[in-house]
């Protein structure tokens, strides 16, 4: 056997390969266009850098936060000439926290992005164009969310504890007095909940906070050790002073501290009130969902003698304003925890129309008794990874119209496609301004049966 030679080096077939880009290393570059996740894109030496923080036509500094083949992952650092389309970021911390990626586009430019982002998948993926584009359902674009997840960490050496949001594409945590997304009720708890997280004699038992506000103000203390008596005190008197409930989660389901205490949101239109329990999945715009909920009442047409099937049910978020209209809602979803509270909202709010199923939904439906009777209409409201089992089942359900809202523009699309080769046209689409100053897109879509 030859001896070998540490010292050669061999090039890959095609030539030689460029050099490693480093994290950290920042580079100067023009942006040509947007990524659909806001980001703008520039070319330097065969490769794309997706920056974010940047619009086209600009010259800026980018730090390099990842890099794999011929993708750099960066952030702005620096602006040399700036679009006139830029705004200033109405929040202090923009630049760093990682919650609010586009705040330096207008929102009618985020409007715009959104809705070319949708359009570009359900072309691109699926072929098909809706018969009518809806208008963007909007709120208000800052004060809209009734949920955040506060990040803590305790370091051992400095004995300090870090409380704020992530940052961007990092595991730092930013300290921030004020959140504009946040709604008002829980400002107060957000700008005074370091102090007394500090002021625990255990810091370094916590392993995040979590804040809702709904038919009652909550914050939640996941803690990875067992908290002593001082300092469940100490959280309770700082909840009792700002009109919150103190809610705890260890190795069980969250606890309400004080027993009976529960957690629930209004949908006024319909005077239904909705209970759940933090980590139960809840739309965390209140404004924009009851308006989806509205359109999709509208765009549905459900009528007084009509059987519909509601998929992904949640809490019942759909399922009891459909109840008020029609002779019947079967409502599925797949977490028994969830069946259980959709039900007991449907008993809260007089509903005896509304029946709730248990089901794995990458399951076939013909095995489901609940699915053996037609059904005039299907809502759907899946998870990101869409609900490709179910859409090649619908079309044996006898649905005439589909309602689908979706949180992911490529996996509406995918199912979309599927829909249509059932024989189901797309009569109409539009976004969804679920979570304004981020590139996430939610939509809804009709079809019709041909």
């Amino acid at each position: 056997m030859a001896k070998r030679n540490a010292g050669l080096r061999f090039q890959p077939t095609g030539g030689s390969r460029a050099p490693a880009v480093p994290t950290g290393k920042k580079q100067r570059l023009r942006i040509e266009r947007l990524a659909n996740d806001g980001r703008g894109v520039g070319f330097v030496d065969g490769r794309s850098w997706f920056v974010s923080g940047a619009l086209p036509g600009e010259e800026v500094e980018a730090r390099v936060l990842g890099a794999r083949s011929q993708v750099v992952e960066a952030r702005v650092e620096r602006i040399f000439t700036a679009s006139a389309e830029r705004r200033s970021e109405p929040c202090a911390y923009a630049r760093r926290c990682g919650g609010c990626s586009v705040q330096h586009m207008a929102h009618a430019d985020q409007l715009a992005l959104k809705q070319r982002m949708l359009a570009e998948q359900l072309e691109r993926l699926a072929g098909v164009v809706p018969d009518e584009w809806a208008p963007p359902l909007v709120g208000p674009e800052f004060g809209y969310r009734r949920r955040a997840r506060i990040a803590v960490r305790w370091d051992v050496k400095s004995k300090q504890l870090a409380v704020g949001f992530r940052a961007a594409a990092s595991q730092d945590i930013v300290a921030i007095d004020e959140c504009l997304v946040l709604v008002e009720p829980l400002q107060p708890i957000l700008r005074g909940l370091p102090d007394v997280l500090r002021r625990l004699a255990r810091p370094q038992a916590l392993g995040h906070v979590e804040l809702f506000s709904g038919t009652a103000n909550v914050v939640l203390v996941r803690h990875i050790a067992p908290l002593g008596d001082a300092d469940l005190a100490l959280l309770q008197t700082f909840c009792s002073a700002h009109d919150a409930q103190l809610w705890l989660h260890g190795t069980d389901e969250p606890q309400p501290y004080q027993a009976q205490q529960t957690l629930g949101y209004r949908l006024e239109t319909w005077n239904l009130q909705l209970n759940y329990r933090p980590g139960d999945f809840v739309q965390v715009n209140a404004l924009v969902n009851e308006a989806m909920i509205a359109q999709a009442l509208n765009w549905l047409q459900p009528q007084a003698d009509e059987r519909v099937l509601d998929l992904f049910c949640g809490l019942g978020n759909f399922a009891l304003p459909l109840a008020q209209q029609v002779s019947e809602v079967v409502a599925v979803e797949g977490v028994a925890a969830m069946v259980e509270r959709a039900a007991g909202n449907a008993a809260v709010n007089g509903l005896v129309n509304a029946h709730f199923f248990q089901s794995d939904l990458s399951n076939p439906l013909a095995e489901a008794n609940w699915a053996r009777q037609p059904f005039s209409a299907v809502l759907l409201d899946p998870p990101r990874d869409g609900a490709w089992q179910v859409v090649q089942q619908i079309g044996a359900l006898g649905a005439k119209r589909v309602l689908y809202v979706s949180c992911n523009p490529a996996t509406l699309a995918r199912d979309a496609a599927e829909l249509v080769k059932q024989g189901y046209r797309l009569k109409r689409a539009g976004i969804l301004d679920m979570f304004p100053q981020t590139a996430h897109v939610e939509a809804m879509a009709l079809f019709e049966a041909s």
